[in-house]
């Protein structure tokens, strides 16, 4: 989804030689991001702003100051209301393996709304962290490095000692073996989500037959193969919508959006208005 993201300014920090990891200060128009999954952790620190997160079907609504965690691998969507600030925070998870061994066979549950005060106490540090972490890098003092890399490790130990949850029959190379088809799936779609993709087409490409293969993108991703293809549709509309002046026709006919009717049900399902009041109230934001 890399290439829907283009109304992003970036501040990025480059460690990738040190630390193999991605931090960076982000500030993001409102936007819209289907599901899709990444093979790191990440965590979200919004600074300021308003944003919907969906991961693996559960929603967070977050406000300034709250911080979301999104296993490796798991399916999740971003919905941003207005303008956000956030601390983004990506580890791979062959970094990872290094130091946890048994890292594909348990999750971090950050978010949980039965967190003791015990619990949300620790949170409270992991965030505090977050914020040290940025600190830092903004104060650039010597040796910056080694104390970013210090906190970075005490973020790791908060997390596997206070919110790692084993998860019960895992099968770690079947889980491999589904995400590299959903990621030829999702290739090709990104490449020809303007045109009518024939079910039994994008099926043939992972050398499924029509009927698993719906049943599998379903399990996997949430919503049939059709659905997810107006998603992305949708995703880009939006971003132009908010970003250029061109009418509302160009820009669905540029996208292959070609049934008005479905559109502005969709749209308003997501956004909760028509289009061109949502135009309007982002340009007054502005």
């Amino acid at each position: 989804m890399e290439n829907m993201n283009k109304n992003i300014a970036y501040e990025h920090i480059d460690f990738s030689e040190i630390t193999k990891v991605r931090f960076c200060t982000l500030v993001e128009k409102c936007n819209y991001i289907p599901n899709h999954w990444h093979q790191s952790i990440e965590f979200i620190y919004l600074i300021k702003g308003e944003r919907l997160a969906t991961i693996e079907n559960k929603s967070f609504l977050l406000h300034d100051g709250d911080c979301v965690l999104v296993n490796a691998n798991a399916i999740h969507s971003m919905k941003l209301m207005e303008t956000n600030t956030i601390i983004l925070l990506q580890i791979p998870i062959d970094f990872l393996e290094q130091f946890v061994p048994d890292i594909q066979e348990i999750i971090f549950v950050l978010n949980d709304s039965k967190n003791t005060p015990r619990k949300q106490e620790c949170l409270n540090k992991v965030k505090s962290i977050l914020l040290e972490m940025k600190r830092v890098y903004d104060a650039k003092e010597d040796g910056f490095l080694l104390k970013f890399n210090s906190l970075l490790f005490s973020l790791l130990f908060e997390l596997k000692t206070h919110f790692s949850v084993k998860m019960m029959n895992v099968n770690v190379g079947q889980r491999k073996k589904d995400l590299a088809r959903l990621n030829i799936i999702l290739k090709y779609l990104q490449e020809n989500y303007k045109q009518n993709i024939a079910l039994e087409d994008i099926a043939k490409l992972v050398h499924f037959q029509t009927n698993y293969f719906c049943r599998f993108f379903k399990k996997h991703m949430g919503v049939t193969f059709i659905e997810y293809q107006n998603q992305v549709k949708l995703a880009y509309v939006y971003r132009d919508l908010i970003n250029t002046t061109d009418s509302l026709s160009m820009i669905l006919s540029r996208h292959g959006f070609n049934n008005y009717k479905l559109f502005r049900t969709l749209f308003k399902k997501h956004f909760g208005d028509t289009p061109m009041k949502v135009r309007k109230h982002i340009v007054e934001q502005d």
